[in-house]
């Protein structure tokens, strides 16, 4: 097992997870993660991390960096690492951050 294909399967899992919490994204994300789409991946992804910092504004919002950021890694490999892990501590946090409640 290579790292790369780790650090891939890391981002897919994300991305699985976060279709589970909202399954009418689930065909849209999966359409997105084809590979001919990178055209469009990279452009959302930068506009989705660009529109987060846009917090203040009524449909922007900071959810849109994460998101943007995870779109990015799908691409750029040298966001995978950093990406993946933060990603899966954030749902760690939020996870037992709601158990406590």
């Amino acid at each position: 097992m290579t790292q790369p294909d780790k650090e891939q399967r890391r981002i897919a899992r994300q991305f699985a997870a976060i279709t589970d919490q909202v399954p009418p994204s689930r065909r849209m994300v999966q359409s997105l993660l084809t590979g001919r789409l990178r055209w469009a991946r990279i452009p959302l992804g930068l506009l989705l991390v660009v529109g987060g910092f846009a917090a203040i504004l009524p449909v922007f919002g900071l959810w849109m960096i994460p998101l943007g950021l995870l779109v990015l890694a799908v691409d750029v490999p040298f966001l995978r690492p950093l990406i993946g892990h933060t990603m899966v501590r954030m749902r760690l946090w939020w996870r037992n951050l709601r158990r406590r409640r």
